[in-house]
């Protein structure tokens, strides 16, 4: 199977705030975006989107009937969400980087729970018909599939980076991508 991930654009937001699932209006004028990413995909293709409006609205101008799963949602930074980064406790971030697949900020996810959920999403699309979808997403989904279809190591893909409105294409590997996941990545 082929994956367009696609990285929405820009939100409305001021520098070094934690944000995940804060539902973020978008700083950027969304048809200008689908514009730009339309002609990097393949025509009719199927487009699975986070529900999130930074996402939803991008995935609504690339496609007709997106198709919206929470899988795809941005890792939930719980007590986190809209702090700035400076102002998180530093033994807590100590904590997340000690641990980055088990720890969870309060109230939140661990990185494990995210890679779990968005490898589950892959893993029934890859079982279905489609050869190719786009996948309208969150930095965080394109670090856990840009990470596990490279083989690399937790810290390598966590520490990935993915412009707004970036469009990654991968192809998928025969078998269970949620069993390679766990064997490559932990």
């Amino acid at each position: 199977m082929q994956l367009f991930l696609i990285r929405h654009p820009a939100p409305r937001i001021d520098p070094g705030i934690c944000y995940g699932r804060s539902d973020l209006a978008l700083a950027a004028d969304v048809a200008a975006a689908a514009a730009r990413i339309r002609p990097q995909l393949p025509a009719g293709l199927p487009v699975f989107s986070s529900p999130l409006q930074r996402c939803r609205l991008l995935a609504q101008a690339l496609h007709a009937q997106p198709v919206f799963d929470d899988r795809l949602l941005e890792m939930h930074f719980g007590a986190w969400e809209m702090t700035a980064w400076h102002r998180i406790q530093r033994e807590a971030l100590d904590g997340w980087a000690a641990d980055p697949l088990g720890y969870a900020p309060p109230g939140g996810e661990s990185v494990g729970a995210l890679q779990s959920r968005v490898l589950d999403l892959v893993a029934q699309l890859a079982a279905g018909p489609l050869p190719a979808a786009a996948l309208v997403a969150h930095a965080g989904v394109m670090k856990v599939l840009v990470g596990w279809r490279r083989g690399l190591p937790t810290r390598e893909w966590m520490s990935l980076s993915f412009a707004f409105e970036a469009v990654v294409e991968l192809d998928l590997p025969d078998g269970e991508p949620e069993a390679q996941a766990r064997s490559r990545m932990d």
